[in-house]
């Protein structure tokens, strides 16, 4: 998975924005004005923030060295990904993972119109 590729999928979620509120390098995609990932897209290795469980969350980095702590995030909540080292359906899945859990979040009303969209 590239860049171009990881823009993509996220933009591919119901309601799901690009923005670019910490520099013109960094995309932050949103569903709903809430975050569920991050990422320099053209930088190497691509890398991105994601949304996790907390317990899934220290599983996977025990589990895979491309999986850190979120950098510049909650670490309790947040993992940096590298991408290449991943298999691509791995880094969907939990690009999927991170969209679910902010739209849990969300209030009742918005996740019916997500689930309507």
């Amino acid at each position: 998975m590239n860049g171009a590729q990881l823009r993509a999928f996220c933009l591919d979620f119901n309601e799901s924005v690009e923005e670019f509120p910490f520099s013109p390098e960094t995309s932050v995609f949103k569903v709903l004005g809430k975050v569920f990932a991050l990422s320099a897209l053209e930088a190497r290795p691509l890398t991105v923030n994601l949304k996790c469980d907390p317990d899934e969350a220290v599983r996977l980095r025990e589990e895979h060295a491309a999986i850190v702590p979120g950098w510049h995030m909650n670490k309790r909540h947040w993992n940096t990904v590298t991408v290449g080292e991943l298999p691509a359906k791995m880094v969907r899945e939990l690009i999927e993972d991170s969209y679910d859990l902010v739209v849990a979040g969300l209030p009742k009303d918005d996740r019916l119109r997500l689930d309507r969209s």
